[in-house]
């Protein structure tokens, strides 16, 4: 069959640079103690440049978070209204006469936009791309004793994103110290084919090594591939002659039987280690991650991983993460990506950039299955100042990057090469496919809203694809292609809003590019949902808010949505807009975002998170909406959902029963229940058994301040984070769930608060303040450790409330570095 109708992906790996034991290769954290001022001083590049007056901080960084929320900022809604800017970057380190001999280079993981960078006043390049990782050779610049860094960002010409981007060096950033003879950065290719008979499985380790010597040499290569535990599994030893100053690609095969595969449900990794040495002496060492499976997309029978059908349960994700920005500690994705994984997610796009290294690593150890994202747009900007101005130059060099740093990971499936591209051709289309394809030929590729063009290999849906007919019409004129929702459903959710009458944006607050179109004309297209209620029941909610009920929709909700994902083979799955709100592409002033996400800025989840967890997952759950504090509506009728994965729930008002209802997935679980103050109790049942049961009760007045920390004990590293859960609580322990008090935050001892939300989206309050306002009783706080071990105190104080205090303990590193700094 030709590649459009049937594509079959052999294994792929997690390109995870690891640091070796000894000297061959070091790998040095580069993130502590930068300088930083806000403004362009051109004169920063000189070595001899007087910083002293500048900040002191640590990487990431982003200073647009740090700005406040203004309708006078240029990057408008687009930006969140906060600032963007130029601003300077210097490090001061030591050289070291181990590097003797040796090649030294800088990594950087993302640098937004437009960096310049200088080591001890000699320019290096520029990368305009923001989202790209690039490093450069600082060997023929160094000089012993003092050494400096500079980088310049230039973030002034906004809005250069449809979204939020932030400003600054806002990854990691590494030293990497190699011998002259050693393999290339992102200098692995690692494919694997199966034996259906053996079960074996054959790795091919293309391994690019340079001679940067003025001598041909003749060393010896090691390709090893170990387990888990350590257990080697297979190797292989071989000589080779290098020229001098040249590259040589070695591509050994390897066999392996019966290894365990990867997959959502058990992420097995394994691990390539290549040697080179030469008269003894170990040159270098250099460590890649990987998985093994295979996966399938047939036009036909849908998606299957490892020949087990699969269903596509997917996200959309941008970059920034609520009050800490686009500067996100690994934690904090971490502790995002476990909340995505617990609702019963499966799969993540990257929309519409290239994401860290570490969140690739991160969904090859828990189990996401990647849509690999590279732009936004090509060469036509979408915002006045994006990317697009630059693409013509700088696409190949930004896409050539972007697939050798990624091919490898195992969660990565499939390939975007853009979203929603405005004037796209087919000759430009083929142009970018054929391009990817000469890097890694074994993933299909698709592009947000692409499937117009010929050469993609899955076609793309973004809202359009919500329409009543769109995939069947497609379908019929292109049976030999699968069907993705690359940014499908859309609706909208504020966390503890209610309304009973269902909102449609296309009727009722039409975008832009809908205005002129008529409702009425495409009301026959769009999946209605029935009003709860004749009569609004919740008619003092602000109209800025959107409803938590599962009505408040674009063109499909999600029960609708997923049933067709359900009905339908060639509909692989799909990636809903959003899984998180985030900053920028909002409404117009004051709000900071729209309500897309089905988790808020404050790393909240509403209630559609709910929804899809008993849509998506498989561990008995049961969630009950709206809350039970209704004051001034006692026996109004107040409709009660319940969403569960069990066989039926039985409500209770009070200890008596209203009813045993049948869960059926593609229905909506609906008691209409007259107000009155108490409890609500429900009981989930499968096989007649209570499995899981949920109580909700009417909040009295505000008491007390509840705090609950995602961890406990931090290490003394400057880098772990505590997320601090919030709760303005009555005297017996319950929810407010319409509290809105004030609270003002202290933090002593080793630790630094790094930022406060209450996923409120009108709330311009600074994120990097100490105080903020409860948002539907709850908000968050995040606290970073520092290098000094000891207890943290987190104190939360409210007028009016007790005041409450955790404590969260730094432990030392003992005979670790703090930091790999020079």
């Amino acid at each position: 069959m030709k590649l459009s109708m049937y594509i079959k992906l052999g294994c792929v790996v997690s390109l995870t640079l690891l640091a070796s034991s000894g000297e061959a290769r070091q790998v040095r954290p580069f993130d502590f103690d930068w300088r930083f001022v806000l403004g362009d001083h051109t004169e920063a590049s000189a070595f001899a440049y007087d910083d002293a007056g500048w900040r002191t901080l640590d990487l990431p960084h982003d200073w647009s978070i740090e700005g406040q929320y203004d309708e006078a900022n240029p990057g408008g809604i687009a930006m969140g209204f906060l600032p963007g800017g130029i601003g300077w970057y210097r490090k001061t380190f030591e050289w070291q006469p181990a590097w003797e001999g040796k090649l030294v280079s800088i990594e950087f993981d993302g640098v937004y936009m437009n960096s310049q960078v200088w080591i001890n006043g000699q320019y290096l390049g520029k990368r305009p791309y923001g989202y790209i990782s690039f490093g450069y050779d600082l060997t023929s610049q160094l000089r012993q004793g003092k050494n400096v860094i500079a980088v310049r960002v230039d973030n002034a010409q906004v809005p250069s994103g449809r979204w939020y981007t932030g400003s600054g060096i806002y990854r990691h950033t590494r030293m990497v110290i190699t011998d002259r003879v050693h393999v290339e950065k992102w200098g692995h290719y690692i494919t694997t084919s199966r034996d259906k008979a053996s079960k074996s499985h054959a790795v091919s380790v293309q391994t690019s090594i340079r001679n940067a010597t003025a001598h041909a040499l003749n060393c010896r290569v090691e390709t090893s591939i170990v387990d888990k535990e350590g257990k080697l599994v297979a190797r292989d030893r071989r000589n080779l002659d290098l020229d001098a100053q040249s590259q040589t690609t070695l591509t050994p095969r390897l066999k392996v039987n019966a290894p365990a595969l990867w997959s959502p449900d058990a992420p097995a990794l394994y691990l390539v280690k290549t040697r080179i040495l030469s008269g003894g002496k170990l040159l270098d060492a250099y460590n890649t991650r990987f998985g093994f499976r295979y996966v399938e997309f047939d036009p036909d029978r849908g998606f299957s991983l490892n020949g087990k059908p699969m269903k596509l349960k997917g996200l959309c994700m941008h970059h920034d993460a609520g009050p800490v920005g686009s500067a996100v500690p690994d934690d904090v994705l971490r502790l995002r990506l476990q909340m995505l994984k617990a609702m019963g997610c499966n799969a993540i796009r990257t929309s519409h950039n290239p994401f860290a290294p570490e969140f690739y690593d991160m969904c090859d150890e828990l189990g996401f299955l990647v849509m690999d994202e590279a732009f936004d747009g090509w060469n036509t900007a979408k915002a006045k100042h994006d990317y697009g101005n630059y693409f013509v130059e700088w696409w190949q060099r930004d896409l050539e990057d972007f697939i050798k740093r990624d091919r490898n990971h195992p969660s990565v499936i499939i390939w975007s090469i853009g979203n929603e591209v405005r004037g796209y051709t087919n000759e430009w289309q083929k142009r970018i496919v054929d391009f990817v394809k000469t890097l890694d030929p074994t993933r299909p590729v698709t592009q947000g809203r692409g499937y117009a063009g010929p050469h993609i290999d899955i076609a793309g849906f973004n809202g359009h694809g919500e329409f009543r007919g769109t995939f069947e019409k497609y379908r019929k004129q292109h049976p030999d292609r699968s069907i993705i929702g690359t940014e499908i459903t859309h609706t909208l959710q504020t966390r503890g809003v209610y309304r009973t009458k269902t909102w449609y944006r296309v009727r009722d607050n039409p975008a832009p590019w809908e205005i002129n179109k008529k409702f009425a004309s495409i009301e026959k297209r769009v999946y209605k949902i029935p009003d709860l209620c004749a009569e609004e029941v919740f008619p003092e909610e602000p109209r800025q808010y959107d409803s938590s009920y599962d009505n408040s929709i674009v063109r499909i909700g999600v029960r609708d949505e997923w049933m067709r994902v359900l009905d339908n083979d060639y509909y692989v799955g799909n990636f809903r807009w959003t899984g998180f709100d985030y900053l920028g592409e909002s409404f117009g002033w004051p709000a900071r975002t729209a309500n897309f996400g089905i988790i808020d800025l404050a790393g909240i989840p509403k209630d559609h998170y709910f929804l899809y967890q008993s849509l998506w997952s498989d561990k008995p759950m049961l969630r009950l909406l709206p809350h039970w504090t209704h004051p001034g509506k006692e026996g109004r009728v107040i409709p009660i959902v319940a969403y569960s994965n069990c066989a039926s729930v039985e409500l209770f008002l009070n200890g008596q029963s209203l009813g045993r209802q049948t869960i059926e997935a593609r229905e909506e679980t609906l008691w209409m229940v007259p107000y009155a103050k108490g409890e609500l109790r429900a009981v989930a049942h499968i096989d007649g058994a209570v499995v899981v049961e949920q109580r909700v009760r009417t909040a009295g007045e505000s008491s007390q301040i509840a705090l609950q920390p995602s961890r406990l004990e931090m290490r003394a590293n400057r880098t772990d984070v505590s997320r601090v859960d919030i709760e303005i609580c009555d005297r017996h322990g319950t929810c407010v769930p319409l509290a809105d008090n004030l609270v003002e935050f202290e933090v002593h001892g080793p630790g630094r608060l790094i930022g406060v939300e209450n996923g409120d989206i009108l709330d311009l309050t600074s994120n990097k303040g100490h105080n903020r306002r409860a948002f539907r009783g709850k908000l968050v706080a995040f606290v970073q450790s520092t290098d000094q071990a000891g207890p943290i105190e987190v104190v939360a104080r409210s007028k009016g409330l007790e005041t409450r205090t955790v404590t969260i303990q730094v432990t030392p590193l003992g005979g670790e570095k703090t930091h790999g700094d020079n």
